[in-house]
């Protein structure tokens, strides 16, 4: 096999802007066929992308012997039953963030995908940012000496109504939790990635604003095996969005005003200096890459279901020990 031909089930915001183009353009790939619950909209996104077939239901699409892979890009409680299912009819798996509901789900889907002797991948597309590298670098040279605090501050102003696409994610039972849950997670997995296994956490969970299932508002306290502490502030209810990365050393800082953008101010004894470390174009496109060279190679991804099942356990942790407000 030299290349993969790619099921996409769910067509939202992001399969439309990242991963379908992806899927298009890359060498070793084809998208073959999308999956979604109108076949109008399926049909016309089919011919957008260029994949020649469309189904109006998932459990179609994964009944397509021509598929090898599926990309998973549906809401969080559909994760779980989507994976099994494709697992048990020998398609690959790469599965959007978060990975599921919880733990149980995440171990079932791992399970399932060994069982099946088929690679499962989770999105977390940041593991591939240049300046996630820059950071884990800096911080390995000694540069700022020893990392004392790291904070992160994920905010934005969300409030969809009923009737709204993204509606789902203001409830608990289709998105598992708040922007702890949403975008928090992408956070969590940066945090390990860069300063290891987490010791302990603590965290509050509020809703400091909405009326709503799931937090509008949250703070994850946590401290490293490797003695670091760190902060992660999300929000849902901030009217001034933030992106933010900073790391506090014995011997200077790593400040990051906008983690997507990949800008990195590093200060030292020796003064202050600006690097760019911008992420790809398709922020999506090297997670593809990796997962379908990881196939083709007979590897585990970069990105395996044990990293995204050790997000899950933190979520679980902040969300059981959070004193909710």
């Amino acid at each position: 096999m030299s290349i993969l031909k790619w099921g996409l089930i769910g067509c939202g915001d992001i399969a439309q802007k990242r991963v379908a183009p992806a899927l298009r353009d890359l060498p070793n790939c084809e998208l073959l066929s999308i999956a979604r619950s109108r076949p109008d909209l399926a049909e016309s996104f089919a011919n957008q992308f260029g994949a020649r077939k469309w189904y109006s239901t998932w459990q179609e699409l994964l009944a397509d012997s021509d598929i090898d892979a599926v990309y998973i890009a549906t809401p969080v409680h559909l994760h779980a039953t989507q994976t099994i299912a494709a697992a048990e009819l020998g398609k690959q798996v790469l599965c959007e963030k978060p990975m599921a509901m919880n733990v149980k789900e995440c171990d079932e889907m791992i399970a399932a995908c060994r069982a099946n002797d088929v690679k499962l991948g989770i999105a977390y597309y940041r593991r591939f940012y240049p300046v996630i590298e820059r950071i884990k670098s800096v911080i390995a040279s000694g540069e700022i000496g020893r990392p004392v605090l790291v904070q992160i501050n994920a905010f934005e102003w969300f409030d969809p109504q009923p009737g709204h696409p993204r509606y789902w994610l203001v409830k608990k039972g289709l998105a598992g939790g708040g922007p702890m849950f949403d975008f928090g997670c992408h956070r969590i997995e940066a945090l390990v990635n860069i300063f290891g296994a987490v010791k302990y956490v603590t965290s509050i969970v509020s809703n400091a604003v909405f009326n709503r299932e799931v937090e509008d508002t949250a703070s994850a306290l946590f401290q490293f095996e490797s003695g670091t502490c760190g902060v992660l502030s999300v929000t849902h209810a901030a009217s001034e969005p933030r992106d933010t990365l900073d790391v506090f050393g014995t011997q200077g800082s790593i400040n990051v005003p906008l983690l997507n953008a990949g800008e990195i101010r590093i200060r030292t004894s020796n003064g202050e200096r600006v690097e760019s470390h911008p992420p790809a174009a398709n922020i999506h496109q090297p997670l593809i890459e990796d997962f379908v060279e990881a196939v083709l190679t007979n590897r585990q991804p970069v990105v395996s279901g044990e990293v995204g099942r050790m997000v899950a356990a933190i979520e679980g942790e902040i969300y059981a020990r959070g004193l909710s407000l």
